[in-house]
C-alpha cells in the first residue's frame, strides 16, 4: 500500500495473495470527467458503462408510454417494478440495429440480434471456423482505458457463452451467446460463476494461497487487516464511514457467494459435475451478478461491463412466477393473449432485477453523488418483438446520469431507422473516446442532456 499522503484511485490492501480494491474516498481528491457540451468539469469520481442484455425482445404493449417527455408516475406493466427509480432512466423509442436484419442471409434472427447489438456488424452464415463480426462497443472503450484500471472490462451473464456448434438457422451459436467482441473473429466469453468472478475481482493468488484461505475458512477481508488498520489512521470520518460500508458489503457479498456453493443440489444426470458457487435460484444468480457489478464499479476495478441476463433465444422457463412455457416458444406468441401475459410476466421479472441493479447503485455516495450518477447503464435487447423478430423500435432503457451529461426521467422519440449506434457513440464520447466511426452511426443521438 502506498504510504504518501493522498491516496490514489490504483491503492489496494494486500496480504495472502489478495489485492483488494478500495471504494472512491475523499482522500483521493478529483477529477476530470466528459461533460456535455465537451466542456471539461470536476468530477469525484470516473464515468462508467455497462450493457444489460435481455433476450427474445419484449412485449412492447407493456413497455411502451404513449407519449414523448416526462416519464409518467404510472409506468407500463413491465417497467412498474422501476416506479421508484423513474427520475434516473429514460426510454429511447425508435432505435434500430440494422445489422441484425438478413440482408440476404436469410434466418438467424437471434444470433444477430445479439452478436449485432453492440458491434455494429453484420455476422454471417459459416461454417463454425470462419467466425466474422466485429469489436463491440464496450471493447472499444476497453482498449482506450483499460490501462486506467486492474481489469479493462468485466464480461459475466447468467448463461454460458457457447463456443462451437450451430443454433439458429446456420449460424454458429457463438453469434447468439456472446454480446462482447474483442475483434471481428474474437468474442469475450462471459464468465457465469458469481465465485470466479469475486476471485477475478479481488485476486486469488496461486492456487495453494486459494486453498489455505478455504481451509482456514478466511475472508479476503482478513487477509488485508493489517493494511486496513495501517490505512483506517490515516482517513477522515467520512472516508472511514465508507470503508467500513464498503468491507461490510465485501464481506455480506462473499458470505452468499459461500452459502451459494454449498446449498444442496439436486443429484446430477450420471457423469455431470454440478457447478459450484452458481445458486440453484436464478433470481439470486442475478442479484449476485449484480451485486458483483456494483462492486467492481466501486472499486474502480473495471468502468467497462457487458452482463447478460439470458443468451439470446433462450427457452428458459420461469416456474417460480407460474411461467413453465419456455421463453422462446412463447415468443412467438401469434398474438395469443395468455402467451402475451406471459411473455409480460418475464419481462416484469427482468425488469425487477434491473430495479435491483439500479438501487444497489444508487447507493452507494460518491463524490457529488452516487454510483448511479456516475454510470451509464443501457438495458435492452437486440429483437423488438419476438413474435416478429424486427430489429427496429427496440426496447432500450438508459439510466443514470453520466456524470452529469445526461438528463433523465424521459420518454425520448427518435427517427425512423435512427441508428442505435447513434448511442453507442454518444456513450463513448462521454468515456472521452470522441474519435470513434462505428458501424452506421451518423453522428452522436440527440436529446440526452
Amino acid at each position: 500500500m502506498r504510504t504518501d499522503h493522498q491516496l490514489t484511485r490504483r491503492t489496494v490492501l494486500k496480504g495472502l495473495g489478495v489485492s483488494l480494491a478500495l471504494p472512491w474516498l475523499e482522500q483521493m481528491g478529483v477529477q476530470t470527467s466528459w461533460a456535455a457540451g465537451n466542456t471539461p468539469v470536476s468530477q469525484a469520481a470516473p464515468n462508467r458503462m455497462a450493457y444489460l442484455y435481455v433476450p427474445n425482445g419484449v412485449n412492447m404493449a407493456g413497455w411502451r408510454v404513449p407519449t414523448e417527455g416526462v416519464l409518467p408516475s404510472k409506468l407500463p406493466a413491465i417497467l412498474e417494478p422501476l416506479g421508484e427509480l423513474r427520475n434516473d432512466f429514460s426510454l429511447l423509442n425508435g432505435l434500430t440495429a440494422d445489422k441484425a436484419r438478413a440482408h440476404g442471409d436469410g434466418g438467424g434472427d437471434h444470433a444477430r440480434a445479439m452478436s449485432a447489438f453492440l458491434t455494429g456488424a453484420q455476422p454471417r452464415k459459416t461454417d463454425g471456423a470462419n467466425i466474422k463480426v466485429g469489436i463491440s462497443a464496450d471493447q472499444i472503450a476497453a482498449a482506450r482505458l483499460g490501462d486506467r484500471t486492474r481489469l479493462a472490462s468485466l464480461e459475466i451473464g447468467a448463461d454460458a457463452s457457447k463456443m462451437a456448434g450451430g443454433c439458429d438457422s446456420g449460424y454458429s451459436c457463438i453469434y447468439e451467446s456472446n454480446l462482447s467482441w474483442r475483434s471481428a473473429n474474437q468474442p469475450m466469453p462471459k464468465e457465469i460463476s458469481p465465485k470466479l468472478i469475486f476471485e477475478r475481482l479481488f485476486g486469488s493468488g496461486t492456487d495453494v494461497e486459494r486453498a489455505r484461505r478455504d481451509a482456514a475458512r478466511k475472508s479476503v477481508l482478513d487477509a488485508v487487516r493489517d493494511d486496513f488498520r495501517e490505512l483506517n489512521v490515516r482517513l477522515g470520518t467520512e472516508d472511514k464511514r465508507k470503508l467500513d460500508e464498503y468491507f461490510t458489503a465485501v464481506r455480506e457479498l462473499e458470505g452468499r457467494i459461500t452459502k451459494a456453493g454449498t446449498t444442496a443440489q439436486p443429484k446430477p444426470p450420471a457423469g455431470f459435475k454440478a457447478p459450484t458457487g452458481i445458486p440453484q435460484s436464478y433470481e439470486e444468480h442475478l442479484r449476485l451478478l449484480a451485486d458483483l457489478m456494483v462492486v467492481a464499479f466501486q472499486t474502480d476495478t473495471t468502468r467497462v461491463c457487458t452482463f447478460v441476463f439470458a443468451n439470446e433465444g433462450s427457452n428458459r422457463s420461469y416456474p417460480f412466477i407460474n411461467v413453465r412455457d419456455g421463453h422462446h416458444s412463447i415468443s412467438h406468441h401469434g398474438h395469443d393473449p395468455v402467451k402475451l401475459a406471459k411473455i409480460q410476466d418475464i419481462n416484469k421479472f427482468h425488469a425487477t432485477q434491473l430495479a435491483y441493479l439500479l438501487t444497489r447503485l444508487k447507493s452507494v455516495k460518491e463524490g457529488d453523488g452516487t454510483l448511479l450518477d456516475h454510470s451509464m447503464i443501457v438495458y435492452g435487447s437486440g429483437n423488438g418483438d419476438g413474435d416478429r423478430h424486427n430489429h427496429d423500435d427496440l426496447p432500450i432503457l438508459l439510466a443514470g446520469r453520466g456524470c452529469g451529461t445526461i438528463r433523465q426521467g424521459r420518454s425520448i422519440q427518435y427517427g425512423k431507422e435512427t441508428p442505435i449506434n447513434n448511442l453507442w457513440v454518444s456513450l463513448l464520447n462521454r468515456m472521452d473516446i470522441r474519435d470513434v466511426q462505428f458501424g452506421d452511426s451518423t453522428g452522436e443521438l440527440k436529446k440526452l442532456a
